[in-house]
């Protein structure tokens, strides 16, 4: 009898293998980033049909196999439906997996990165957040979970509202990491920083960005 692992994890991505399994890679509080194949999750009838998919967040019953773990049971907590039905937000949504999946590694203790993810999307699909804070946050903040933040750049003063925000969002738990809002004033230099910070600390382009700042 294989031994059976239980993870609490995310799907970051799924890709087809064969006629009707998939792949898939979680990335998980216990184990960090790990691949999965799913047998038959393309079968109209499988169970795992809505489970095998990007943005699902819940409990992975997993059997080590020769080249990954093989998928024997899930609880889905959270499906993040909403992201399926706004293409703008589904963009944003998968930007934030390809950049767990960039820092995401196996046998890593990525708890927070885990808990950063699942609240920026959660905080994605909520009407009163603006996408872009949100999405500046969660670039800042992934930066920082992983031990890269530089410090605040040159360009900003330690006391100005842009010089708070940062270190509030580099120093504050990702429970209370969407608590606060920004002027358009100041989020537009926020979102300027980010994305310095993005250019030196991670500088690779990621497909879902792309899409996202060519259809804006």
């Amino acid at each position: 009898m294989q031994d059976i692992m239980k993870v609490t994890g995310m799907v970051l991505k799924a890709e087809p293998i064969g006629e009707y399994d998939k792949r898939i890679v979680l990335l998980t509080k216990e184990t960090g980033k790990i691949p999965a194949f799913v047998r038959g999750a393309r079968r109209p009838n499988s169970r795992f049909l809505a489970a095998a998919c990007p943005f699902c967040f819940g409990e992975f019953e997993l059997y080590p196999g020769r080249q990954a773990y093989n998928l024997q049971g899930v609880h889905i907590d959270q499906y993040f439906e909403q992201l399926r039905t706004d293409y703008e937000k589904a963009c944003y949504g998968f930007y934030f997996l390809e950049i767990a999946d960039y820092y995401g590694r196996e046998n890593n203790d990525d708890r927070e990165l885990l808990k950063l993810l699942y609240q920026s999307l959660r905080a994605l699909i909520h009407p009163a957040y603006d996408k872009r804070l949100v999405r500046a946050v969660f670039e800042i903040k992934a930066i920082a979970v992983n031990g890269e933040f530089p410090g605040l750049l040159k360009s900003v003063s330690t006391d100005s509202n842009c010089g708070y925000a940062i270190s509030y969002i580099v120093s504050s738990t990702v429970e209370k990491l969407y608590s606060f809002r920004l002027s358009e004033e100041v989020l537009c230099q926020l979102i300027g920083c980010a994305k310095e910070y993005c250019a030196r600390c991670i500088g690779q382009k990621f497909k879902s960005l792309e899409i996202l700042e060519s259809s804006g």
